[in-house]
Formats: structure tokens, sequence, C-alpha cells
């Protein structure tokens, strides 16, 4: 029980640089506070005492506001950073590792009781501030949720789920976005996206990168026919011609404007 709790502090102190000590962690993170509620009340809820879990649960929620229903299952090294206002769901499962910020909700879409109504997070998975994860699906291990996506269909293991509703980007080179070589060594990514992350920022610099690249062939091949056309001078003096010859596309301040 002592190195679990211990384990609590120490996944704080690595992942939060705020953090400078441990009896800071232990008296001042409601998210510790949360989770060492939550342990007792789980307990509670699966042996026939289920008042008494809610009513913990209850005082967790006023004392931290965050709110974890007693039935959900949360591993080991969790971390809720700041996290008021999360809501967790009675079916919600938060594997080892995991870490959640402010806002943040794991809800249902079902009414049916006894059904798998909330998500199921796997290892490592980061969840961004404001974000909903809404139904009983998966996200993979690894996987990142941005700021304020609603999610409602299953994540891919290390892919980013950004936008409402949430896009899917797929990890790189088919491995957790957070995982870096060796294998064993953690990138973690605060608040789970960078720039690099939104799809719609990725497609618009792609295209700004083939007009300017289509306009630049264009310009060439103005070029080799003002080259031909040397001797005839009404080619020559074509205003098109000249027009083209000169590139006119400035890709560098439209991928400034997208965010490159």
């Amino acid at each position: 029980m002592f190195a679990r709790l211990r384990s609590d502090i120490q996944c704080i102190l690595d992942r939060d640089p705020a953090a400078r000590s441990t009896w800071e962690v232990v008296t001042c993170y409601p998210g510790l506070h949360a989770i060492w509620l939550h342990r007792p009340a789980h307990w509670c809820w699966h042996h026939g005492l289920k008042w008494l879990g809610r009513f913990i649960s209850h005082f967790a929620r006023w004392l931290t506001g965050i709110e974890i229903h007693p039935g959900a299952k949360i591993g080991e090294r969790v971390f809720f950073d700041h996290a008021m206002g999360v809501v967790v769901g009675e079916t919600a499962e938060i594997g080892d590792g995991c870490t959640i910020y402010q806002g943040v909700t794991l809800g249902g879409t079902s009414l049916y009781k006894g059904a798998k109504r909330h998500p199921t997070l796997g290892k490592d998975v980061v969840v961004s501030a404001g974000a909903k994860v809404l139904g009983g699906f998966e996200v993979g291990d690894g996987a990142k949720i941005g700021s304020n996506a609603v999610v409602i269909k299953p994540v891919p293991a290390g892919a980013t789920a950004v936008g409402i509703p949430a896009r899917i980007i797929p990890s790189k080179a088919g491995q957790s976005a957070d995982v870096t070589e060796p294998q064993q060594a953690r990138k973690f990514t605060a608040y789970g996206i960078t720039q690099e992350d939104d799809p719609l920022s990725q497609a618009m610099r792609g295209l700004i990168d083939n007009a300017s690249s289509q306009e630049h062939q264009i310009a060439l091949l103005w070029q080799a026919i003002e080259k031909l056309s040397a001797a005839n001078q009404q080619a020559k003096d074509c205003v098109p011609c000249d027009a083209a010859i000169k590139e006119q596309f400035e890709a560098g301040k439209l991928n400034e404007l997208v965010g490159k």
C-alpha cells in the first residue's frame, strides 16, 4: 500500500514542474486527494456498500472539485492535473500512467443500466483540458486527446484526436507520439498536442506547398519558352509571359498564418 502511495506522489513530481516537494504534493494537490478518496469509495461500491461509496465520492467532489463515480476503475500513476470540473462516469476505466487535465468528461451516451456506457483509456493516455470522451469505446495506449475535443469513436494506440467531432491523426511510424528511443524513455507532451497535431493546418500547409511548387514549375516553363522565342519580338513583349516568369505566390507568409 505504501509503495502505491509513493508511486502516486512520484508521478506528480515527474510530470508537474511546479511540484517542488513531496509535502507540497501531499497537502496541496486535489488530484492526488481525489485518487486517494476514490479507492475506499471503489472498495465500498464493490462490497455492497453502495451508499457509502457514493457518499465518499460526493465528499471528494466537494473537497476537490473532481467527480469520480465509485464504480470507475483507475489504474496506477494516474495524474489529475489541476482537474477542477473533471467528471468520470460509472463504467469508465483509466489505465496506468494517464494524465487528465481540467474540465475533462469521460461520459456515456446510453441510458441502459449495467451496460458499458463510458470510455476505457489505455496506458499513458493524455486527455487535455476541456475534452469530452463520450461512449463505451477504447482509447489506445499512448493516445492523446486535444483540448476541447469531442471524441465519439475509438482512438487507435499512439494516435491524436482533435476537433469537434474529433478527427483522428495516426501516430508516426505506428508508435505512440510520446515514445522515443529507447522505448522505455517517454517524452511527455503537456496538454496532449502540439502545432503538428492540427489536421486542418496540415492540410492547408500541404495545399500551400503544392500551389507554390506548381507556380515555380510554371515560371520555369515560361522562362524556357522565352529563351526559345527570344528572336520573336512579339512573344518577348507578351505581358502574360513576363508576369508568369516572376513567382508571386508567398508561400512563406501563408504558412506562417496557418501556424508553420
